[in-house]
């Protein structure tokens, strides 16, 4: 316990420095170090447990803490069928995070279940909803889930109105094809993030971070229509998204077009090309990007060349790195489908925590970005 008790010391003062007094402005100063750990509640209800490399068993988000990461983050469903990933759920890990003295991104997917380029369907309860109803749902569910963040003491540092919106979010009324209404619902959800976390930056979040035409259209279009936000995030997994060198290209331009900081707010990459709980995995090639093999030194690797990518955008705008999902471990009934409770994980090659439950090293390599 001598051991632990000076490491926490060693390693924990760099990260309560960063965080200054504690207030949104000193907070978001420093490269974000950042882990999304979405999953982390519902693996714990089930028996997740989670440790240092000698097997020393430590609260999770204290092992991110101790580790260098400062900023965690959590998404929010509106009604999930398996009752996680709400605003009861987020509010208890956000307090949890905030006590470790981590910033907190929300992340606001406006539906029931997985939002991403692919998919934006409407929460079930909204369905039926005419557009101008629908435009204040968006606003009244971000302020009541903001709401309960300020109320436990954990008010976040940033707020994502949407998740990777390339294609739009709560379909058909907020898609792709209209604009203008997409434009109306994402301030809708910007003035609910102004009023009750006043602090807190605006992130708006495309997925295929290599992809400048689509990074270029969307910004456009929501500027034009004036929809505030104050940071751009983008989603990068280089077995998906094309080149480091296209990543670069795409977040300079972005971050001098619009003058507002990026962030690489979703990254990723294998630990180990084995299967950890007999459900198949997304990514399963020894070496999904040439160069990288799926091992934990090819782990560290990839994601130090995709922080040198962020830190290198001019003018100090590359902001930050957050590795999705960093506690999403091979834990029974913790699967892809909420409203499966045999549904298997895809994932848990790329947690940060290996098929022992303890830290990968590239954890460390996050926290010393």
């Amino acid at each position: 316990m001598k051991r632990r008790t000076a490491l926490t010391a060693a390693v924990a003062a760099p990260a309560l420095a960063v965080l200054g007094s504690g207030t949104a402005a000193s907070a978001q100063t420093a490269f974000a170090r950042g882990a999304d750990i979405s999953s982390l509640a519902k693996s714990e209800a089930l028996g997740g447990t989670y440790m240092w490399a000698d097997g020393y068993r430590e609260d999770p988000i204290w092992i991110l803490q101790k580790s260098g990461v400062n900023w965690i983050r959590l998404k929010v469903w509106v009604n999930p069928a398996d009752g996680y990933n709400n605003k009861t759920h987020v509010v208890n890990v956000a307090r949890r995070a905030r006590a470790a003295g981590l910033n907190v991104l929300v992340d606001f997917h406006y539906s029931d279940t997985w939002a991403d380029p692919g998919k934006q369907t409407k929460p079930a309860a909204w369905s039926g909803y005419g557009f101008s109803q629908l435009r204040t749902a968006v606003y009244d569910h971000t302020a009541d889930v903001l709401g309960a963040l300020a109320a436990a003491g954990a008010t976040p540092q940033m707020v994502q109105v949407g998740n990777e919106t390339n294609g739009g979010m709560l379909w058909p009324d907020g898609r792709y094809d209209r604009l203008d209404q997409l434009g109306q619902l994402m301030t809708s959800g910007a003035d609910a993030v102004r009023a009750k976390a006043p602090g807190a930056k605006v992130m708006l979040h495309l997925a295929e971070g290599g992809n400048n035409s689509v990074f270029r259209w969307f910004f456009d279009a929501m500027r034009s229509r004036g929809v505030p936000f104050d940071a751009i995030g983008a989603s990068y997994y280089p077995y998906w998204h094309g080149s480091l060198s296209g990543l670069q290209s795409n977040l300079n331009d972005i971050a001098s077009r619009y003058g507002k900081p990026v962030y690489v707010v979703e990254t990723a990459y294998p630990f180990t090309s084995g299967d950890g709980d007999g459900f198949a995995n997304i990514v399963s090639s020894s070496t999904p990007v040439s160069g990288y093999p799926a091992t934990t030194t090819g782990q560290s690797n990839m994601l130090k060349a995709v922080a040198n990518v962020v830190k290198a955008v001019p003018n100090g705008r590359g902001a930050g790195v957050f590795w999705w999902e960093a506690t999403w471990t091979a834990v029974r009934g913790n699967g892809w489908d909420p409203a499966d409770p045999s549904s298997g994980n895809g994932w848990e090659n790329q947690a940060l925590f290996d098929y022992s439950w303890k830290v990968t090293p590239a954890l460390k390599t996050l926290g010393t970005l």
